[in-house]
């Protein structure tokens, strides 16, 4: 907590913390090709699911399984935890630790929200038939939401252990691009859910 007191002593620091030195532009560009890297990931977990989602094997299709009610809560839940990242990171370049600190924690609390409605679905999905052995359909989609689950977890985790090291060393040039990259990974995963609520779901119910 003293070097957040120092921190917001200083009348010259940047606007924009993250890339206030050499290596947190560095850990800025570098994270930036890590995610052009995921993005070729996700490409190929879409590509696999577009060209299986017909072969359910006679079993229940997306049509007859995805509630769109339910993943349309999840989506606004997940897009608004995309607006608390955005306003967390104002908060930092601010130098308002408090405010900063509230808005990831809500970031933090919405993901998890996010991830209960994804498991109960699941669960919902196997009740019904629909497991990963069950279909070439069930295979891909588990393969592709499913990777996306675990992104948004440990998007979790990390944010919660980057609260943790805020709150030892408070915003400094240090800790900010770790803050900021933080929030770019969990921008990443709210996109991608945006075309896995487009393409899986909304495409999947009108057959």
């Amino acid at each position: 907590m003293a070097a957040q007191t120092e921190v917001k002593a200083n009348p010259n620091m940047p606007n924009h913390l993250e890339t206030a030195t050499l290596d947190g532009k560095n850990k800025v560009l570098g994270f930036w090709l890590f995610l052009g890297a995921e993005t070729v990931l996700f490409a190929c977990l879409f590509g696999t699911y577009l060209a299986l989602r017909n072969q359910t094997l006679g079993g229940p299709n997306g049509q007859e399984l995805f509630d769109l009610k339910l993943v349309a809560a999840a989506t606004a839940i997940l897009l608004t935890s995309s607006l608390t990242s955005v306003l967390a990171m104002m908060k930092m370049n601010q130098l308002n630790y408090k405010a900063m600190q509230l808005w990831l924690g809500i970031t933090v609390l919405l993901g998890a929200s996010f991830l209960g409605l994804e498991i109960y679905e699941f669960i919902h999905y196997v009740h019904e038939g629909h497991t990963f052995m069950s279909s070439a359909f069930g295979s891909s989609f588990y393969a592709l939401v499913g990777t996306h689950g675990a992104h948004v977890t440990f998007g979790i985790v990390w944010i919660s252990t980057l609260m943790i090291q805020a709150a030892k060393r408070g915003i400094t040039k240090e800790t900010a691009p770790k803050l900021f990259v933080s929030s770019l990974y969990w921008h990443f995963i709210d996109v991608v859910w945006v075309f896995i609520f487009s393409l899986v779901y909304l495409l999947g119910k009108v057959g």
